[in-house]
């Protein structure tokens, strides 16, 4: 098969499982057991640097909610949210460059996408079941319903929740999503401030690699990334809009579900 074809593929599942809280690196591993690249050090970073199309899509589809232009009390609920933004990147920072490398090395194969996206699946189906009201004690008194509106204490908190998703399978967007809902926060603020959180995190993601393994790329490689990353954008787009229509509705559950019958798929076609 073919390297451009390769990106198509990946660019799709990059882009539909990004934001939804499925793991995009856990099906972007299953992926590469039947679409990958011959250079198994630029199948790596492909699946890295095509998250930056991603997260282009973020900065569209949000641009109004990111830009500090406009009226005053605008700009100031976007530098807040930008605040607590930084503060809830900086324990992935410190954590990915310290263990990054690591966990690459020992975590990333089928069986921990399995048994991550299954208790991930447990946990999503058993904080749906909660009401508003029960949330970790010491966070957030009332429910925070924007995400300019959630605390720098509770960012951080947040944070630290998402470097779960450093194991495989866990999924960043399902590790923020519902820990800023067990803080305090809706549904929908949950939802847009992991979005938000994206940018940062995965941006630094995609400059490290690019720092790291830039020089070994060839001109096909360079092109196979830059359609990774058009159609990594283009789907990642129209899911955010579909998500966000979604949540406004409906709840989280059906994920839940979804990540453990494709758990159970996964453990069985890997033991065969």
């Amino acid at each position: 098969m073919s390297d451009i074809i390769t990106a198509i593929i990946l660019g799709i599942v990059e882009g539909i499982t990004e934001f939804l809280p499925v793991s995009s690196t856990g099906h972007l591993i299953l992926a590469n057991e039947f679409f990958t690249f011959a250079d198994p050090v630029f199948a790596a970073m492909f699946d890295i640097v095509i998250q930056s199309g991603a997260i282009l899509s973020v900065i569209l589809y949000f641009r109004h909610r990111l830009l500090p232009v406009g009226a005053p009390d605008h700009r100031d609920r976007v530098l807040t949210l930008w605040k607590a933004t930084i503060v809830g990147v900086i324990p992935a920072l410190v954590l990915g460059a310290a263990f990054g490398d690591t966990i690459e090395e020992h975590l990333f194969n089928p069986f921990v996408v399995a048994g991550s996206l299954f208790v991930g699946g447990i946990v999503i189906l058993i904080v749906e079941r909660r009401t508003p009201s029960n949330r970790i004690a010491g966070a957030c008194p009332e429910l925070v319903e924007r995400a300019e509106d959630i605390p720098l204490k509770i960012a951080l908190f947040i944070g630290i929740i998402q470097c779960l998703a450093m194991v495989p399978g866990v999924s960043r967007s399902a590790a923020t999503i519902i820990g800023a809902m067990l803080l305090g926060t809706s549904r929908l603020a949950a939802a847009e401030f992991s979005f938000f959180l994206a940018i940062p995190t995965l941006l630094a993601a995609t400059a490290y690699s690019l720092l790291k393994h830039s020089a070994l790329v060839s001109g096909d490689q360079a092109v196979a990334l830059a359609v990774g990353f058009v159609v990594s954008f283009i789907t990642a787009y129209a899911v955010i809009a579909l998500f966000m229509r979604w949540i406004s509705t409906r709840t989280f559950a059906p994920f839940g579900w979804y990540r453990i019958a494709l758990a159970a798929a996964v453990v069985a076609y890997f033991s065969l």
